[in-house]
């Protein structure tokens, strides 16, 4: 019998929608029967149709077979077909699976029969590239993709009507709490099932208010995970096809949405906050209405609870359904992720992310108090103690001290505090682990209170007593709940369902009481002491600002970092970039941590501009001593630049006996190339490839990092020569073959001195910065500096990243290859943060610098700069940390090395010490850079508490060159963190291609 032609699908006149049973011969048969096409089947797996990749001889794709389910009828099939041809001719930058037709136009389908009744077969347009379902990690910018596409999918079918859209469907949101009512039986555990109904319940109910105010219209209403075609040889994963038409209806427009929001909330390390992008992204494309912000997340939750209802039913009905069974788990953590913050937390969340008003606004500011809840408190009584990023007193670590709060407190009330307060909404660096992979609770949605002296907690004005227990007082104040909470020691002096009157004794506290107290909106949730910052615009819209309450000033000053950002773009010049599209906003450092404002803490992997680490007491005592005495330029006459430049000289070879004082790197390399064409006459200089120097004119003109100016080498002024990059990894010569790379170089600087151009120097890095961290093969720079001297120019090293014990084994790059350079330039490890630089070289050279004049710098070698100097050098001996740099780097490395055997992305772990390179490449034959993957890679890291960065002219390794003071805890976590990004990110395990 066949499908009655203008017969639609009502989902609740239904027992059950098994997938037809087709084998893969009867698909097979299908195709060459009714389409002419011989091919393998090859099963794709549906919740309710059959789907087929039919593979034609030479195993390419040609086409999917769909045979809809039974119970679907032909006019839906049409509207199906008519949808997808529709979004094609609309949106032609998006790949659609249309039905492909005959010469006529007419569509290549059929009626075939099944053990389930006839069903509309027909073929689709194959999309390569494969979908996004899965574990993976999807990164921001794949979920902002998926929200552009829903966007565009939306838009086009905004005006689309057919009769066959007229379909009662289980997936339809407008039906969801009949849905559930209906399949609810078929979740065994109880307390799912409850959850499930309790859920589904109050979305419900929530959607039900503004029902009349959502806008319906066509909606595919399966633009998830599994529908959305990933671009082919895309990386990240980035969508730009849309298949699988079956669920096309008519329903709410912000329904399309939430589907594909839900779909997201599965994958590895995905929680709610991590869908904005996608939300933002649909936003720009089709904006939501205030009405539609406001019914987005209880339709997540609804879309939730009818897939773990209807995934338990389909398994139960269809037990040979290993795709519906296989669903069950990513199911339920979807409902779970979706229902972990309370609804109200969630939709203020989504109104600040699209900027839509309050539907209706819940959310009112604390009033000014008839009489201040503490009776003859004064403010100026008041000590207000900040624990924030920016609080002097989480000075030196202080914020990783568990006592630290109470201490505080209790310094205050001795030095005659009445009572110390804590700050609303302010992120407390107090709470923040060293290194956790997820952000922790940091926000405070209340006031925490120590007293001084005893006290009487009376009523701020008149209200009804909620809830009164040992310990605990609950109050309305006006629209909001007042909430005290005592130690269980106190017991309130009134009692629940008591009327109140301002100014009434709610409960007596003695000196060293403390108190908390929170005002929330009555008709709101509870909300939690502390919550996470990425979820504090949610619950913060709940509450209040208790100040008041006090005689103090409410006011949460969160800075909006965007705001931030742009204002950053239009004064600090571009060209300047930062780390990351999103940057945390970093105030403090503390040994190898950094601080946002959000009390987030990161471990720090980049910085070797702070080889003791961030804020080392030394450094800041140091310095501050000096600035209260002096600090002026280099030509007056004071002890600490001469004792400086005793010690810094001290630490290199005869005859490297003279040091010049700059501020900055690219300042000692612009003069030590000064230094070498003066004392030579010479112009011309011979560079490495692929290598990067400074900014200056002069070493900008020898910088050659592709990266660093894309131009580099067709820039190059013509008395900068250049040899190739001695890369043992990716370079022109590899593995044993590197030992190619010196005599190379050595003819270069001979044919140089054969056309009377001889070189006044060669500079180069000791140790391969640029390349991250290669060693320089054996031998290399003794052949070089021998043919450049040869010639009568100078050897000069840069050691403004490897130098200063980085390298563990040496303090500087050039003893690692046992050669004494003419010529010294060190800068970044010598100021700990401070601008501080040198040359260092020997006498004879120094003095010819006075054929050019003389040298002065104003800062270079102050008395400021020379103190920090000398202090760093007495703080990495005493501290050993180059000996650190062995022990700690020796650990990471074998740590990373490991990761290597076992993810095929990783081709090499360079360097030594504390100054490595991961590499990562997507084949290890061919050495094809994973630029892309590394970028992913650093932006989920960051999300798992980790600042680590690119490098090399392809930007695919990532620079490992942690503070110093690294310990191995932090090491570990390092390498635990990045095996954790990159299972999640699906690099999957092996030696073979990655």
């Amino acid at each position: 019998m066949l499908p009655d032609e203008y017969r639609t699908i009502d989902f609740f006149t239904e027992d059950a929608l098994p997938v037809p049973r087709l084998a893969q011969a009867e698909a097979e048969l299908i195709a060459a029967e009714h389409f002419g096409i011989t091919a393998r089947a090859q099963s794709l797996g549906s919740q309710q149709d059959a789907n087929f990749l039919l593979h034609i001889d030479d195993g390419r794709p040609a086409a999917i077979l769909k045979v809809a389910n039974p119970a679907f009828g032909t006019v839906e099939i049409e509207a199906q077909d008519a949808a997808a041809d529709l979004i094609a001719a609309a949106r032609p930058e998006l790949r659609i699976a249309t039905v492909l037709r005959h010469p006529d136009g007419s569509p290549r389908r059929t009626t075939v029969d099944t053990e389930n009744g006839p069903a509309v077969a027909r073929l689709l347009r194959y999309l390569p590239g494969g979908t996004l379902s899965g574990p993976r990690h999807l990164s921001p910018g794949t979920v902002a993709a998926m929200g552009t596409i829903v966007g565009k999918v939306s838009t086009a079918l905004r005006d689309f009507r057919h009769p066959g859209l007229d379909r009662v469907l289980q997936w339809d949101p407008q039906h969801a709490d009949r849905v559930v009512t209906k399949l609810a039986g078929h979740i065994d555990e109880p307390d799912r099932r409850t959850a499930v109904q309790t859920a589904t319940a109050e979305a419900w109910a929530h959607v039900q208010r503004l029902a009349a105010a959502l806008p319906s219209q066509a909606v595919h209403l399966d633009l998830t995970d599994d529908n959305l075609i990933r671009r082919p040889d895309a990386r990240p994963p980035m969508p730009d096809g849309v298949i699988d038409f079956g669920d096309v209806t008519t329903s709410w427009a912000v329904g399309e949405l939430a589907v594909s929001l839900s779909s997201m909330l599965h994958h590895d390390g995905v929680e709610p906050h991590h869908l904005l992008p996608a939300v933002r992204a649909f936003h720009d494309v089709r904006p939501l209405s205030p009405e539609e912000a406001e019914a987005l997340w209880p339709l997540v939750v609804l879309r939730a609870a009818v897939l773990v209802a209807s995934g338990r039913q389909q398994a139960a009905v269809d037990e040979d359904n290993a795709y519906a069974k296989a669903a069950l788990d990513r199911e339920w953590r979807i409902f779970e992720q979706a229902t972990c913050l309370p609804l109200p937390v969630m939709l203020h969340l989504l109104r600040d992310a699209t900027g839509t008003a309050d539907v209706p606004s819940r959310t009112a500011q604390a009033d000014t108090p008839v009489r201040p809840l503490l009776r003859d408190l004064a403010p100026g009584d008041i000590t207000l103690l900040d624990l924030s990023t920016d609080g002097d007193r989480m000075d030196d670590g202080a914020w990783m001290d568990a006592g630290t709060e109470a201490r505080l407190a209790a310094s205050a009330l001795a030095d005659g505090a009445a009572a110390v307060a804590t700050r609303y909404a302010h992120a407390r660096l107090t709470r923040t682990p060293a290194l956790s992979a997820v952000s922790t609770a940091t926000v405070p949605t209340g006031i925490d209170l120590w007293l001084g002296r005893d006290a009487v907690v009376q009523a701020p004005a008149a209200g009804r007593v909620l809830a009164a227990a040992p310990g605990r007082v609950e109050l309305t104040y006006g629209a909001q709940a007042l909430s005290l909470s005592f130690t269980p020691s106190v017991e309130p002096v009134v009692t629940t369902g008591a009327t109140v009157q301002a100014g009434e004794g709610i409960a007596h506290l003695g000196s060293g009481a403390s108190v908390h107290v929170a005002l929330r909106a009555a008709d709101g949730p509870a909300a939690p002491r502390l919550v996470r910052p990425e979820y504090a615009t949610g619950w913060l819209a709940l509450t209040a600002d208790p100040a008041p309450l006090l005689g103090l000033l409410a006011g949460s000053d969160r800075t909006r970092e965007r705001d931030l950002l742009d204002r950053r773009d239009a004064a600090f010049a571009t060209v300047q970039e930062h780390y990351y599209a999103n940057p945390p906003r970093i105030e403090r450092g503390w040994r190898h941590h950094l601080l946002s404002t959000e009390a987030r803490s990161y471990l720090d992997i980049v910085n070797n501009v702070t080889p003791l680490g961030h804020a080392h007491p030394r450094v800041e005592k140091a310095v501050s001593r000096q600035l209260r005495r002096l600090n002026t330029n280099s030509r007056f006459h004071y002890a600490s630049v001469v004792e400086f430049t005793e010690r810094l000289a001290g630490l290199l070879p005869h005859p490297l006996d003279t040091v010049f004082l700059v501020n900055s790197g690219s300042e000692a390399v612009d003069l030590g190339l000064r230094l070498a064409i003066g004392a030579t006459g010479r112009h011309d200089v011979v560079a490495l490839r692929e290598a990067y120097h400074g900014w200056t004119y002069a070493s900008d003109a020898v910088s050659t990092s592709l990266q660093d100016n894309p131009n580099a080498l067709a820039t190059r002024p013509s008395w900068v020569h250049t040899v190739d990059s001695p890369n043992s990894y990716r370079g022109r010569h590899r593995g044993a073959d590197a030992v190619r790379y010196g005599p190379e170089a050595v003819a270069v600087i001979d044919e140089l001195a054969a056309s009377d151009r001889p070189a006044g120097a060669f500079i180069g890095e000791t140790f391969y910065g640029n390349a991250g961290g290669v060693a320089l093969p054996d031998g290399y720079l003794a052949q070089v500096y021998a043919a450049v001297r040869r010639h009568g120019g100078l050897a000069v090293a840069d050691e403004v990243q490897v130098g200063y014990g980085r390298l563990g084994h040496w303090f500087w790059g050039f003893e690692q290859q046992g050669v004494v350079p003419d010529i010294v330039c060190v800068a970044k490890a010598m100021g700990n943060g401070h601008p501080l630089g040198a040359v260092i070289t020997s006498k004879e050279v120094a003095d010819r610098y006075r054929d050019q004049g003389y040298f002065f710098s104003s800062t270079g070698g102050s008395p400021v700069s020379s103190v920090v100097g000398l202090t760093v050098l007495d703080t990495l001996r005493d501290e050993d940390l180059q000996g650190n740099a062995v022990r700690v780097g020796g650990r990471l490395k074998r740590r990373l090395e490991a990761l290597a055997d076992r993810y095929g992305i990783i081709g090499a772990v360079h360097g030594t010490g504390l100054y490595l390179g991961l590499e990562l490449v997507r084949d290890r034959t061919t050495l094809e850079p994973a630029t892309e993957e590394t970028a992913e890679l650093c932006d989920r890291m960051l999300d798992l508490g980790v600042i680590v960065q690119p490098t090399g002219d392809h930007l695919n390794i990532l620079k490992i060159k942690p503070p110093l003071c690294i310990d191995s805890t932090a090491a570990d976590f390092f390498a635990d963190m990045l095996d954790l990004a990159l299972a999640q990110l699906g690099h999957g395990h092996g030696h073979g291609h990655a």
